[in-house]
């Protein structure tokens, strides 16, 4: 076999593996999913960053798709909650419903999240290369940018698209978006933290076998 096919062969490896762990955290309960009233915090995103780092954008989109994948599905008929309607078109309760900027919600932040942290790796390593400690912050970086993604895109597009509904099933009267700058705050920064420590400690071990092992 040759090299070329080789590498092929042992993208798809990868990719299958990172797939199914995504699917082994979001489908155990409370590992990738972690119930929070009306909302979930989430580390199903960090195999996604890691897809991105380690296989390129491509990949990782596959992975970010695979990710939105089981938003989908737990938000559609494994755990739905009131808010579940900013997720799925199939899932409604009393006048709450969703409809097709549900499918952007779930699948378009989730897809980019397979994708920024490759650019957002590249572009700090083009800057701290040669630095001390550069490539750890690197990868520091992009698992922060990636994590980031998901958080301010998902939380920003249930603002702008789903306001009133979401308003209502948070029985908000008033100041939504200081609702939705909470959530970014109390789920996504921690969220973003440990996807950049995670990020930097596991990719910077996993590169350092690949170089190893010349992969």
């Amino acid at each position: 076999m040759s090299n070329k096919a080789s590498a092929k062969t042992l993208g798809m490896v990868q990719l299958a593996l990172l797939g199914a762990l995504i699917f082994i955290l979001a489908f155990t309960p409370f590992l990738g999913y972690i119930p929070l009233g009306v909302t979930r915090a989430t580390i199903v995103h960090i195999p996604v960053i890691i897809g991105s780092l380690l296989l390129g954008p491509k990949k990782g989109a596959v992975l970010g798709f695979l990710f939105g994948v089981t938003s989908f599905l737990q938000n559609s008929f494994i755990s739905p909650n009131i808010t579940s309607f900013t997720f799925t078109p199939l899932y409604s309760v009393g006048d709450f419903h969703g409809n097709g900027w549900s499918l952007v919600i779930c699948f378009v932040p989730r897809i980019l999240v397979g994708v920024v942290p490759y650019y957002v790796y590249k572009l700090f390593m083009k800057w701290l290369s040669a630095k001390k400690g550069g490539q750890s912050v690197s990868l520091a970086a992009a698992g922060l940018a990636g994590s980031l993604t998901n958080t301010l895109l998902v939380m920003n597009l249930i603002y702008f698209c789903f306001g009133n509904q979401y308003a209502a099933a948070k029985e908000v009267a008033s100041g939504l978006y200081g609702v939705i700058l909470s959530v970014i705050f109390i789920n996504g920064v921690p969220e973003a933290i440990v996807a950049a420590l995670l990020t930097a400690v596991i990719c910077k071990a996993l590169f350092r076998v690949m170089k190893k092992n010349r992969i």
